[in-house]
């Protein structure tokens, strides 16, 4: 496991130059974490090239955009999108025998979880053909990349594909319960975790969140030596999650989201940018700290430990953002009330046990997930409307500084995965 490495100086400006490019690996939907670091390449000049997971047709073929959908796609990201499909995973590859993973799960009823069985050597075919398929469009994609690339231009690689859950319908009722439940409804992350699929889970976010980096740094290489030999450099940064440090009765402490099931595979980012690090490669994970997204809004609770950044922007002189989050909240709730009530959990006697960064990634207990679920429940409802909330705000603040950060920070890092904790987050919003 990597050894925890805060950022506690703010990095030096990079190198990076108009004219320099900056390849997303990943496509953007809404906005989220990559919008911070495609906004700080666009301000520096850079060009920003796009790249698409592709879309399914009804019968499930995987197929790059239509001419409608790219257009779309390109107006989101605000540049070029290479038109060929980087989907991941394998749930929908079929295997020798033309079933696919989901289709060994059609019909399974969410009372019958715990009873399925899986051909894993099934599974493994399935998964083979997924990573062929994979890094076949990855080869093709560095193939216009090597000839969009003038002499002496720069090359950031910014990998945010993540997630993997298997696009069976199962699967949605079982986390309902494992991150939303309480009571009767309650369900044990490891309880789940150690049934069928959950393995097929833990193989799927291994392969989308995790693996996906490594063959993005494998499928590139040419691009690399292309560049070196033109005099320019080629960096490889990731978005990770692996808690982060945060204020919590006034100081700052290390915490996390629990339970976060794709914990393990965000490791496992890690160790493949260590890897690529000893061969010589300038890769690193960037640990960003809670925000709220699309994605992230099934992990109920994520966003408690959100609100303490209001402190820490506070410590910094930062006071717009507060008088911002200020007017969203109902007239009788105040932004004091709002930080007692996150740091009240954070710093319950109940979540000191899991506040221990070695035993990380945790499962959940029935009474931790009653004490998360309930402060998450009153913090939301301090918003006076639940469209225009707190979190919205300080969740753009920490994506814009993430991005700042990691594009200086990714030139000449000294480390394989850094944790960007509140701390930074405020210094950097504060210059």
């Amino acid at each position: 496991m990597t050894k925890f490495n805060p950022m506690r100086q703010l990095p030096q400006p990079s190198g990076y130059k108009q004219g320099d490019f900056l390849v997303l690996c990943g496509e953007l939907f809404g906005r989220g974490y990559a919008n911070g670091v495609v906004d700080e390449a666009k301000r520096r000049g850079m060009n920003v090239l796009g790249t698409t997971v592709g879309r399914r047709d009804a019968d499930g073929a995987l197929r790059p955009l239509t001419p409608g959908e790219l257009a779309d796609a390109e107006s989101q990201l605000g540049g070029r999108i290479i038109n060929i499909p980087l989907e991941a995973g394998f749930d929908l590859e079929p295997d020798e025998s033309g079933v696919t993973p989901v289709d060994r799960l059609k019909g399974v009823k969410p009372d019958d979880w715990e009873g399925v069985t899986l051909d894993w050597d099934a599974v493994e075919q399935s998964r083979q053909r997924g990573i062929s398929r994979l890094t076949g469009n990855l080869r093709a994609v560095a193939e216009e990349i090597a000839r969009l690339v003038p002499v002496g231009a720069n090359v950031l690689f910014v990998h945010c594909m993540a997630g993997g859950v298997p696009r069976a319908r199962v699967f949605m009722p079982l986390f309902n319960r494992i991150f939303k439940g309480q009571g009767e409804r309650f369900l044990s992350s490891e309880r789940f975790w150690n049934s069928a699929p959950g393995r097929l889970c833990g193989l799927s976010f291994d392969e989308v969140t995790a693996d996906t980096f490594r063959h993005l740094i494998d499928c590139t290489a040419h691009v690399r030596d292309l560049v070196a030999g033109r005099g320019g450099r080629v960096a490889y940064a990731a978005y990770g999650y692996h808690g982060c440090e945060v204020l919590i009765n006034g100081e700052y402490a290390w915490q996390s989201y629990n339970p976060y099931l794709p914990g393990w595979a965000k490791m496992r980012l890690e160790e493949w940018a260590a890897s690529a690090r000893q061969q010589g490669i300038n890769a690193a994970v960037f640990n960003s700290p809670e925000i709220q997204t699309n994605s992230s809004a099934l992990f109920m609770g994520v966003e408690i430990s959100i609100y303490p950044l209001l402190a820490s922007l506070e410590r910094e002189g930062v006071t717009e953002v507060g008088e911002e989050c200020r007017r969203l909240l109902r007239e009788d709730a105040s932004l004091g009330g709002l930080l007692a009530e996150a740091d009240q959990y954070l710093a319950s006697p109940h979540m000191a046990g899991f506040r221990d960064f070695v035993a990380w990634p945790m499962h959940n207990t029935r009474e931790q997930a009653e004490l998360m679920l309930d402060c998450s429940a009153k913090l939301l409802a301090m918003n006076g409307d639940q469209k225009e909330i707190v979190c919205a705000v300080l969740s753009r603040e920490v994506f814009s500084a993430v991005g700042k950060l990691m594009l200086d920070s990714i030139w000449e890092p000294d480390s394989p995965a850094f944790w960007l904790g509140h701390d930074i987050i405020a210094r950097r919003l504060a210059t």
